[in-house]
């Protein structure tokens, strides 16, 4: 009887695990394929002039919030997310040119802010679920940019964005859903955890969906 328990106590504990485990999430904008390949392009050239690791990781992408939290509470996020994008319209994101963060980061403006600061205010609502610890709050960017490199040490700033200020850069994107990445604390590689389509529904409707 012993030895048939405890298979069953294993696999209950190793699942208490993965629950209290802590996960790495981005919610984030993501662009068209056409448009993901012509930012990589610039995000390789500057590695290549550069020598800026940072340039070449990550696949583009407009960042809503990123935050840590428990795996046990992703469900709850993802239901209170779910029920935001059904209520919000799909919109189209402007880019154009480049900006950068004195010293160390250059990246590609975003000059249709908008719509993604109101998507960001409405995700703000839930930000007590995204909240860990004190040390482990959930960061909103209010101020939505595409990244081309990060972390750059002085001379790669100053040289890149010599040049860069004067670079010109267009490009569009109708934001139809926003995607939740997420990745185990310490782990490099992200993975999607859930799509979320903007469908422009009246609250009746989306309550009818998410309680069905």
């Amino acid at each position: 009887m012993q030895q048939a328990i405890k298979p069953i106590a294993t696999v209950l504990n190793e699942t208490y695990k993965r629950q209290l485990a802590t996960n790495e999430y981005l919610l984030i904008l993501n662009p068209h394929e056409e448009l993901r390949n012509k930012v990589q392009q610039v995000k390789k050239e500057f590695y290549e002039t550069y020598q800026a690791p940072t340039a070449l990781g990550g696949k583009p992408h407009v960042t809503l919030v990123r935050f840590t939290q428990l795996a046990l509470m992703e469900e709850r996020i993802v239901q209170r997310l779910r029920a935001i994008a059904m209520g919000y319209c799909p919109f189209k994101v402007e880019l154009k040119d480049f900006g950068s963060f004195p010293s160390h980061s250059i990246f590609i403006n975003v000059t249709s802010k908008l719509p993604i600061r109101g998507l960001v205010n409405e995700i703000k609502d839930i930000q007590r679920l995204m909240k860990l610890d004190k040390d482990h709050k959930p960061h909103f960017i209010d101020e939505p940019y595409l990244p081309i490199a990060r972390k750059l040490l002085p001379w790669q700033y100053e040289k890149g964005w010599l040049e860069y200020s004067n670079k010109s850069f267009t490009g569009r994107f109708i934001a139809d859903a926003m995607l939740l990445l997420k990745r185990r604390e310490g782990e490099m590689a992200w993975q999607i955890a859930e799509r979320f389509a903007f469908q422009n529904l009246p609250v009746a409707i989306r309550q009818g969906q998410l309680f069905a």
